[in-house]
């Protein structure tokens, strides 16, 4: 499949790395590190250089128990960062949120692909993303961040998550938005124990029937540190193991705080499943 940014694209044939840049004080992993434009394009700089496809930028931290932003913080950070971003370098950005206001200022600003964590429910998100043209990429997430991991419950979570962003497409078709600019992701860490996301994980191909990219974020999460008893600093290796195992499971992106060890896990990935090396084994 071939994604449509803005007029850049990306070929989904290959897994596409995506770096996350978060300009937020309270962010779980990097808060507070790359808020000032000068410091979010470094960091921009060293993912690019690494090898990252697509730039993530979020303005609202959407960690476990993490308060709202109102609408008018969250654009007074993310806008000149995408501003900035966008002068200096040619690649897709992407907006972190659920604002449908914030939606418009970003991809008016540059950004060239919407990421929300509620799936476009909030009022006009859908009636806005349809406006914009912009791909977009619809996340499973129980409860809210203030309430999400309170005992979440699923029957069969595989099931449950299919059904529900199999809903989200179609509404999405309903109102206009054409599946080629859909993107799903089964939302690790949104209201889901550990024995949850590590099933997800494990069955992470059955997504694929819906017809659509997968696109996963595990890197650094909680469900890491659990596994490996790993502060959220020294997760490296298990962001890595998880992204691998994403890719080989179907997810065609990647959301990484760490894109150059993952590129180069990927690389090495490709290098042993392609053709090429397996006419030469």
């Amino acid at each position: 499949m071939i994604l449509d940014c803005g007029g850049t694209t990306l070929d989904l044939a290959r897994p596409r790395v995506m770096g996350i840049l978060n300009v937020t004080p309270d962010s779980f992993s990097d808060g507070g590190r790359f808020v000032a434009p000068d410091a979010a394009t470094r960091q921009a700089e060293r993912m690019l250089a690494e090898g990252a496809d697509i730039l993530d930028v979020g303005g609202e931290s959407t960690r476990p128990g993490a308060d709202a932003v109102s609408e008018a913080h969250e654009l007074e950070r993310v806008v000149p960062v995408i501003e900035h971003l966008r002068a200096r370098f040619d690649v897709p950005i992407s907006i972190d949120t659920s604002k449908p206001a914030v939606m418009r200022a970003a991809v008016a600003a540059g950004a060239a692909m919407i990421n929300d964590v509620t799936a476009l429910r909030a009022p006009q998100a859908i009636a806005t993303a349809a406006s914009l043209g912009v791909p977009l990429c619809l996340m499973h997430m129980q409860g809210e961040p203030r309430t999400m991991q309170r005992d979440p419950q699923y029957g069969d979570i595989v099931a449950d998550i299919m059904a529900y962003l199999a809903d989200r497409i179609t509404a999405c078709e309903a109102a206009g938005i054409d599946r080629s600019r859909i993107l799903i992701d089964p939302g690790f860490g949104f209201g889901k124990t550990l024995d949850h996301n590590l099933e997800l994980l494990a069955r992470l191909r059955a997504f694929a029937a819906l017809g659509v990219p997968v696109l996963v974020g595990i890197s650094r999460k909680s469900m890491l540190g659990a596994v490996t008893g790993r502060a959220v600093d020294e997760r490296l290796a298990a962001s890595v193991a998880a992204a691998l195992i994403a890719v080989e499971r179907g997810a065609a992106i990647v959301r990484v705080h760490d894109v150059g060890p993952t590129v180069d896990a990927l690389k090495l990935w490709i290098a042993t499943t392609s053709g090429a090396a397996a006419a030469g084994a």
